[in-house]
């Protein structure tokens, strides 16, 4: 589900509109930066999301978002219980500043959102009924999970889950780490949607120009206080 609208929500609690951000701050960027985010704009996907369940080692759930920015899936769930979580060096490089990230509290609460929004919620389990994740068709709007480190997914989202997917493994070892997993099935995702449609974006031709909008923002640290004062110009008139 797209999360934006032409109305552009400032931190001051002004509301401005995408087109005016465009006019006023989208010329102040270079040239480089403008190609770059408008190229970026046009390959983002907002129907498959990314749930990070509990996930113990922030630097695993920072890769994750990491690689999920760049393969273009900006829609990231992350889920919280309330643990103790092992901090970490590793960054998202930036990704969190590009990824929309919504922290919950509860399993529960992220469930119902995702079935309110009529995805296709998918677990990383492994289980004799798990379907290898060649088998999903994803290009169909989908929420793919990845659980704790330790225990996985909770047994709430497996119960709740449409299906369980598993990775191809035919070593030894059953599990990979949880940031290559993540990266695997990000990858495969995103290679499965340009098979099956010619493209793993989902974006309209409306739409990229808000996110052209917003990434502006995001890039330019003077934006913000450009459109303030712009509007009150524009008010005194």
């Amino acid at each position: 589900m797209f999360p934006f609208s032409n109305q552009i929500h400032l931190n001051s609690g002004l509301h401005v509109d995408s087109r005016i951000v465009l006019e006023q701050v989208w010329p102040l960027l270079t040239p480089e930066r403008r190609e770059r985010i408008e190229k970026v704009s046009r390959a983002r996907n907002f129907s498959n999301a990314l749930v990070l369940e509990n996930i113990y080692d922030r630097g695993n759930a920072s890769a994750v978002m990491r690689s999920a920015e760049a393969f273009g899936f900006a829609n990231v769930h992350m889920i919280e219980i309330g643990e103790k979580f092992k901090e970490s060096q590793r960054t998202t490089a930036g990704a969190d500043k590009w990824v929309e990230l919504r922290k919950w509290k509860n399993t529960r609460a992220c469930i119902d959102q995702i079935k309110s929004e009529g995805k296709k919620l998918l677990v990383t389990h492994l289980s004799p009924q798990a379907k290898p994740i060649a088998e999903i068709d994803f290009s169909q709007s989908t929420a793919l999970v990845l659980g704790n480190e330790k225990d996985g997914a909770s047994l709430e989202m497996i119960e709740a889950a449409d299906a369980c997917v598993i990775l191809p493994m035919v070593g030894f070892v059953q599990s990979y780490n949880i940031s290559v997993a993540g990266a695997l099935a990000l990858y495969h995702q995103f290679m499965d949607r340009n098979r099956r449609q010619g493209v793993s974006s989902d974006v309209s031709a409306e739409q990229i120009e808000i996110l052209k909008a917003i990434y502006s923002l995001r890039t330019l640290d003077s934006a913000e206080k450009i459109l303030e004062q712009f509007l009150e110009r524009k008010a005194l008139v």
